[in-house]
């Protein structure tokens, strides 16, 4: 059976407003009366959480950022007592303290239904063998989904990241019909299944991709290759994991589930609120967490927002394609470059694969770009001429989509590094 909520997906905007409110309401004297961090920010800027009614009160409160994450760690932002926090998860504190997260008993089951609704949106039902391929531990992604697909009723195969050769077997052997991932990873298992030649033995159907930003360009690549419809989840850690909006059959724009989360998008630097339809920071105010709530939370993540009723029926609203993070935005000779934007013209060269590093440098005071893209099987050549004309070709579509020059190298086909995870596509060694 499907694991379909009309009644909240469908719902009536007025409707909405009127729960989100009232969850609003609630949460904010929540954080008020148990975390101190958020007691003495209302405090300082004069704010009484009784005032707060109605959801169009929202753009009067304050933000919270990754740094008051950081500045809280572990336990300072969770409003519960420990006895209740029944679940730790953490970032990986690449840079700095690591961002801790706590869950409740409430929040698991909000979190396995929000992940069964994304995944009932994507087609998954009670007659689909799931491979999760996310990592499991302190990392989300694996324990969320899993969770999910076993409240929708799916079999799970628990299998985690990495192990190539043991995903293509039991994918043959348990005939799995859908699979949870990265898409770089995604890339990468469609690869090793052509090498292999073992396409008729794999019952693919869908797959359900996250953790990174992707190209339309890389979806359709891979959706080719497979023969499957590979569907976008979007989730963070500090809000609750995958599972906060996903794609529907339509894949125009992820449904975020609104009677737990509410977005808006800003000015990444004003932080004033901006319509639907601009681009903007993502922001989330998490509506029904019990060990720690968060209060228009900073994700910067870039997107838009549509509010218009989806042709799948459901009225929650659309957020777009994730552009790139505002804080990992590459500004090379003033232009601002995201690796989304590169990996999309690379996709629409025929001979290349998804498999790309850039490197950015600084040399005589003047910033520089280097692509290094892998070229594929079938068009591996030694002959000078011939790479020289793909090089330049790549380059002119290059300049012409960022407007700005790069150096094109390319690499022998499987020279560049497959990832198992979240693939590492940017060098920047002028922060070093």
């Amino acid at each position: 059976m499907k694991y379909w909520r009309q009644d909240i997906e469908c719902i009536d905007r007025e409707e909405l407003v009127k729960l989100q409110s009232r969850r609003l309401s609630e949460m904010v004297k929540r954080i008020y009366h148990n975390v101190p961090f958020y007691k003495n920010l209302f405090d300082q800027k004069g704010i009484n959480p009784n005032d707060i009614k109605d959801i169009s009160q929202l753009n009067e409160l304050p933000f919270t950022t990754k740094k008051d994450l950081r500045d809280n760690y572990p336990f300072g932002l969770f409003a519960v007592p420990q006895s209740e926090v029944v679940r730790l998860h953490a970032s990986s504190g690449t840079t700095g303290k690591p961002t801790v997260v706590g869950c409740t008993k409430n929040d698991l089951e909000m979190w396995s239904e929000v992940v069964a609704r994304s995944l009932t949106m994507a087609g998954i039902t009670n007659r689909d063998i799931m491979q999760v391929a996310y990592g499991y531990g302190l990392f989300t992604g694996g324990l969320g989904i899993h969770y999910g697909v076993e409240k929708v009723g799916a079999s799970v195969i628990p299998i985690s990241t990495g192990n190539t050769k043991k995903q293509l077997q039991l994918m043959m052997d348990f005939g799995s019909t859908a699979i949870a991932c990265t898409p770089s990873y995604l890339a990468y298992l469609a690869e090793s299944i052509e090498e292999n030649g073992v396409k008729d033995k794999i019952k693919l159907k869908r797959a359900v991709c996250g953790a990174e930003p992707w190209s339309e360009e890389l979806r359709r690549h891979i959706q080719e290759i497979l023969g499957i419809k590979a569907f976008n989840i979007y989730g963070l850690s500090e809000v609750i994991g995958p599972g906060v909006a996903m794609e529907c059959e339509c894949q125009n724009g992820s449904h975020i589930h609104e009677d737990h989360f509410v977005p808006e998008i800003i000015n990444p630097e004003t932080g004033d609120v901006l319509p639907y339809g601009e681009v903007g920071e993502l922001v989330f105010t998490t509506l029904t967490k019990e060990a720690m709530p968060l209060l228009r939370y900073r994700t910067r993540d870039l997107c838009t927002l549509n509010i218009e009723k989806c042709e799948c029926g459901r009225t929650l609203v659309r957020m777009g394609t994730i552009l790139g993070r505002s804080d990992d935005m590459l500004i090379i000779r003033g232009v601002n470059v995201f690796p989304s934007q590169v990996e999309s013209v690379l996709m629409d060269i025929y001979e290349t694969t998804p498999n790309y590093v850039l490197t950015v440098d600084r040399k005589n005071n003047l910033d520089t770009l280097e692509i290094k893209v892998e070229i594929a099987d079938k068009f591996w050549t030694t002959e000078i001429r011939e790479i020289e004309n793909l090089k330049k070709r790549i380059a002119q579509s290059v300049q012409s989509t960022l407007g700005i020059s790069a150096v094109i190298k390319l690499a022998e086909p499987h020279t560049l590094s497959r990832s198992e995870g979240k693939a590492v596509r940017v060098i920047d060694n002028r922060k070093k």
